[in-house]
This record gives C-alpha cells, structure tokens and sequence, in this order.
C-alpha cells in the first residue's frame, strides 16, 4: 500500500473529534486509508444491499453492531443513519470512534453539516500526488508519462492499460453517479459535454461558449459543472481580487483534479503524443496546480489558490495568498528556460510590491535553482516544494 500523506492529518483529527469524514472522487483510495487507520475495527460498506437495508430499516441496531466505533463506506448512500449517529457519539463520548467516507458532495455534505455539527472534521483525498508515488518508488520516470496516467490508485496497483481503466471510470461514473444526481436522459451529450471540458482545462471558462458548442442552455451547462465539482472531477480557480488599479478578468478558470482523465478525455493515447500536443501547455498547467491542491488538502487545509490576469492579458498562473502575503507561480511546460518565462511574474510584483513574497517559477525541466530572486522550480517538485516557503509567508 501506497501511504498517502492525508493519514497524519486525520491522525490528528481523530484526537479531537469522535468522528472523521474522508470524502473524493471514486476510486481515490477513501476506503483503503480509512481501513489502514482503523485496522482493527469493523467495516460495513453502505454500497452493499444488504448493509444499506439493515441501516435503514432498524438504524440504532445496526449502529450498536459497532460499540467500539467502525468505518461506514459510502454514507451517501444512507444519509439517515447520521442523525442516530449523532446520538450514538455524544452519548458514547470518546473521540476517534468513526471514519466516513463518501464520493459525492451534494447532499452529503449538507446533511453531515446538519447532523454532525461539531463532530466531525472533513478531509478530502484526492488521487496520488507524485510525492506520493515517489515515496513509494512508483512515479512515472518523464512528465509525459505522469500527464498521460495521472494519480488514480488502481493505474498504480492493477495491471491495466491506462485507457482500458479510464473508458471503465467514466462510463461507471456516468451511468451511476450523474444519473442518480441530475436524472440525465442524453447520456451522450453529457459524456461530450465532459469532453468539451477538458478541451478547456487550464483555461476561462465561458459557460455561454460551452453550451452553445454542447448544444445545451446555459443553465444546463452551469448544472453541469456542478455535478463536476461535486464529484471531484473539476475545480474553479477565481481570479484574485487585488486590481492594482487595473481592470482585472472576472472569469473563473477550469481544471481536472486528475490529469490523466483530462488527457484520457482529450484523446491522448501514449505519452509521446503529449509532446507535441496544442494543449500541452493547459495539460501542464493541470498537473502543476492539482498538485498544489492535493498537497494542501492531504494537511487538512482549505488552500486560499487564486490566479490574476489583467484586461491586456498579463497573467500569473497561480497565486496562494497566506496571512496576508502571496506567493505568485509561474507555470511553464518547457523543458528550456527563456527570458519570456520570468515577464508575468516581473511585472505582478512589482505592481504587488510588499504582497509579493518567493515568486516562483515551475517548469517542465528537472534543475532547481534561482535566478533574479525567482525561485526555479522542476516539474518533480510541483507539489510539496512550495510549502515550506507557504509556511514562511504565514510567519
């Protein structure tokens, strides 16, 4: 088993509250942490037919099977055993009783915020980031190799082709978890609908321009993207508020949690075909800022990730902003350094001045070093190299 870095933050969070909720897309590994933290307690899976009946139709006997606490798989599934969960736990009063887990926020999360209130932490577990696959000695050897497969556990742990398993992913994903959320009829239009979104990975996102090239109304294409978000398969990065005076893009901008279902959903299907792919930049930019993600959820943190862009087109890919201060990214898929690289981040901080803190540069190459005060980064480092400096910037 691949240890994932979220396990010492629900450590923790076990210490403090009687009951812990991991939630993520399908297939990120949810049940397998919870049962390598709680491997001596019981596991009931709320997918199985026979454990959702017995939790619904008598849920106090059910939850007395467990007076030792337990891991509930998928409580999703059976969002009214929480309210008798909740009874359970305050009368019981230890902590670090029950780990949840479950694939789908909406609903979900909802329902645990009104049941469990102050009993249970969230943390979401989001595929492998790389440091974890390098730990394990399991990373892919290039940056096209890590942008074709991505960080599923099962690409990892299985002897599958990557497209074999991604053409079973989406088709399960479709016909189970969009059907039972948005009661979808034109399952095609919605699968080129997913396509037509990782077209646009790394980019604004115009939902206008989405619908009409979907064929869709606008409303159905916001609809959409929520059903995405709320099951982990996209993300919006807002564009920071700061203007220095100038009149700043309004428009969020899209990613996958996972790259390689992005490439898997773009057609790729080697990793020599990401080399001279039209979209090997947005790719790029997918995995790096992904990275960030993960690696700030993986600490039990909400990451504060935001990218700016101004009316003449001067971007910085990527902003984490802590206390006050931000760490400006700049995100280049080229493997050679040029001068052009370094102009974006040049020009925000000295617009930013104090705000500015350990600008920095990740790239598709594999030298660290620094030049002018920027911090170059290799593609290797794309997650956990800046949290260091994150912590800095919080001092």
């Amino acid at each position: 088993m691949i240890r994932r870095e979220a396990e010492d933050a629900i450590r923790t969070l076990l210490r403090g509250f009687p009951i812990i909720t991991i939630t993520g897309p399908r297939q990120s590994g949810k049940t397998t942490l919870a049962k390598a933290i709680f491997p001596d307690k019981p596991y009931a899976s709320l997918e199985d037919p026979d454990v959702r009946f017995a939790a619904k139709e008598d849920p106090r006997s059910f939850l007395e099977r467990f007076p030792g606490g337990a891991v509930l798989d998928e409580v999703q599934r059976c969002p009214d055993i929480l309210s008798y969960l909740q009874t359970a736990v305050d009368a019981d009063g230890r902590m670090g009783l029950y780990i949840l887990t479950g694939s789908q926020q909406f609903g979900l999360l909802s329902n645990i915020t009104q049941s469990l209130a102050g009993r249970t932490a969230f943390v979401e577990l989001l595929p492998f980031t790389f440091s974890e696959l390098s730990q394990a000695g399991k990373q892919p050897q290039n940056i096209d190799q890590m942008l074709h497969t991505g960080g599923y556990p099962p690409l990892y742990d299985r002897d599958i082709a990557v497209r074999a398993w991604f053409g079973a992913y989406v088709t399960a994903y479709l016909e189970r978890d969009v059907r039972q959320v948005l009661k979808v009829q034109e399952l095609e239009t919605f699968q080129r609908f997913v396509r037509l979104c990782a077209g646009r990975t790394g980019q604004l996102l115009n939902f206008s321009s989405l619908a009409t090239e979907c064929g869709i109304t606008h409303n159905t294409a916001k609809a959409w993207i929520s059903v995405l978000e709320a099951s982990y398969i996209v993300f919006q990065l807002r564009p920071h508020h700061a203007n220095f005076s100038k009149r700043l893009v309004k428009a969020p901008k899209l990613y996958f949690y996972d790259v390689g279902l992005a490439s898997w959903l773009l057609g790729i299907q080697t990793p020599e075909q990401l080399e001279t792919h039209p979209l090997r930049g947005s790719i790029f930019e997918t995995f790096v800022v992904a990275e960030m993600m993960k690696s700030f959820l993986n600490r039990g943190e909400r990451p504060q990730l935001h990218f700016w862009r101004d009316s003449n087109g001067i971007e910085v890919d990527l902003l984490i902003e802590r206390e006050g201060r931000i760490i400006p990214v700049e995100i280049k898929s080229g493997k050679t350094i040029t001068g052009h690289f370094f102009s974006s981040l040049e020009k925000w901080a000295a617009l930013a001045g104090d705000l500015a803190f350990h600008p920095t540069l990740i790239y598709g190459g594999e030298e660290n070093y620094h030049h002018k005060g920027i911090r170059i980064m290799g593609w290797r480092e794309a997650g956990n190299c800046l949290m260091p400096h994150v912590a800095q910037a919080a001092e």
